[in-house]
């Protein structure tokens, strides 16, 4: 037993921490790696030797002065100034988890923002033992008691045929309950060890559904599906209302940022659990989290029985959550237990990315101009044949003020502009006015319309994300010059 407890850090956080105990002076430090994290070492107090020589990037620090117990021990000690990059002996304290972890950049290692772990370390500078004392380097393949360490060789770069950002939104509301919400980490535990995750591969992340959304962890602050595994295990149960539209909203704006591990050129996915049914809006949240180049998974399970009916806002949500109801982005499973078999199936999906078409590539990131022709050749009953063929076209894209645009123009001898990209932001409005365009009538100037569409109708959008297309919908031959207009019309888009 200790006689008391002293102070010995105090900067912004005051630590206690116990006096040491009579006789341990001598004591040989533990050999550790450079992976080596607190919650490995299971002692209130212990001495260890940290090698020399460890990548700094490969550090996975989480916290300041008190670091979250999945943290590197080595890595936490350069950080806090203990040791330098040529390692040595470390002292590290136990201590409870806390609630929030906070990034700091120190000693050239940026530490991680954590919510939540269940037990931290701090850590001080060792006291040299025996062997540090004689020059003889321990061995970090070994411990100091003689035991072999059984050490299984982990795959860090992950499935390179799996790259994905993906985003587990649970369910954390009092639909599920204590017990089934334990059932779905186990699943959803399962689900990124079969991923494949790694530095080349998926990355993942949690956020938890409930009254308010909760992002428990992001895409950066885990790299290997074993840390994820611990990570997920640690997450609590929120209760409250199934606000799930609400949390996929928040995640689509706030998950995938550059800072929180969102990487260029991978397509983003939000795999979204619900159990029975959710309390808002999930439909409108699917349309956001399109605008925000995200694809939308929805996993649901136990549907609602028919006395809850009367309490779902919408029968239909799954179906209208998603970008394309044709079976691919839905996943139904008919309760929490023996979901073993459902893993693979929902992680192939995950997988195939040539079907991710809900992310901003083209579906709601575009500027459409239709140049119509409305020469006298084409006649009034084929110049509506043309206007059907470019509504059809029009109802298949995203249209909104973040999203697709579409532009119309109608062209003879002279242009008209029937509407710019910014006169209509949605697709009933857009459809609407392309069924009441007035046949215009006259000769053919394909060129000149061309010129006149990308100068007037584009140029205007010159600063815009989206890519422009220009389609032409015509009956014949031009009588001016199509190809000159057309080169230039490429070259402006470039």
């Amino acid at each position: 037993m200790w006689a008391s407890w002293i102070p010995v850090l105090c900067l912004g956080i005051c630590l206690l921490l116990p006096p040491e105990p009579v006789g341990s002076e001598g004591a040989v430090p533990i050999a550790i790696t450079c992976s080596t994290r607190g919650l490995d070492i299971r002692k209130e107090k212990a001495d260890v030797l940290c090698p020399g020589g460890c990548p700094l990037e490969e550090f996975s620090v989480f916290g300041h002065i008190v670091y979250a117990s999945v943290s590197s021990i080595c890595g936490a000690a350069v950080h806090r100034g203990v040791i330098g990059n040529s390692g040595g002996p470390v002292r590290i304290y136990s201590l409870p988890g806390r609630e929030n972890y906070s990034s700091v950049v120190a000693n050239g290692i940026q530490s991680q923002t954590l919510s939540r772990w269940s037990a931290s370390f701090t850590v001080t500078k060792g006291k040299s033992g025996t062997q540090e004392a004689t020059g003889q380097a321990v061995s970090t393949a070994h411990p100091a008691t003689g035991k072999r360490l059984k050490k299984t060789p982990e795959k860090k770069t992950g499935n390179k045929d799996c790259k994905a950002d993906i985003a587990f939104l649970i369910d954390g509301s009092f639909n599920i309950g204590q017990r089934r919400f334990n059932l779905q980490k186990n699943f959803v535990g399962k689900v990124a060890l079969m991923l494949g995750i790694g530095t080349e591969g998926p990355h993942v992340g949690l956020v938890q559904a409930s009254e308010h959304p909760k992002i428990e962890f992001y895409l950066k602050n885990f790299t290997s599906a074993k840390d994820v595994l611990f990570a997920i295990k640690e997450v609590g149960f929120r209760g409250g209302n199934s606000n799930t539209g609400k949390a996929l909203k928040h995640t689509a704006q706030k998950f995938f940022t550059a800072d929180t591990g969102a990487r260029k050129g991978i397509p983003k996915v939000v795999v979204v659990f619900i159990d029975g049914w959710p309390s808002d809006d999930i439909e409108e949240a699917g349309i956001v989290a399109r605008e925000f180049g995200v694809n939308v998974f929805i996993v649901s399970v136990a549907k609602p029985i028919p006395e809850e009916l009367g309490m779902v806002q919408d029968v239909a949500f799954v179906d209208k959550a998603v970008c394309r109801n044709n079976g691919f982005f839905s996943y139904h499973m008919p309760n929490w237990f023996g979901t073993t078999k459902y893993v693979k199936p929902l992680v192939q999906k995950l997988c195939t990315h040539e079907q991710m078409m809900c992310s901003k590539t083209c579906y709601n990131s575009v500027n459409i101009a239709f140049l119509i022709d409305g020469s006298s050749s084409v006649g009034e009953s084929n110049f509506r044949l043309m206007l059907e063929f470019v509504s059809n076209i029009a109802k298949t894209f995203e249209i909104s003020d973040i999203g697709a645009k579409i532009a119309a123009v109608q062209f003879t001898y002279d242009q008209r502009t029937e509407f710019s990209f910014t006169d209509y932001s949605t697709k009933e409005n857009v459809l609407a006015v392309i069924r009441n365009i007035r046949y215009m009538s006259g000769g053919t100037a394909t060129g000149d319309a061309i010129s006149f569409t990308v100068r007037n109708v584009f140029g205007p959008m010159r600063d815009s994300p989206n890519k422009n297309f220009l389609v032409i919908v015509t009956d014949g031959q031009s009588y001016d010059d199509v190809r000159g207009p057309a080169a230039a019309a490429h070259d402006a888009a470039k």
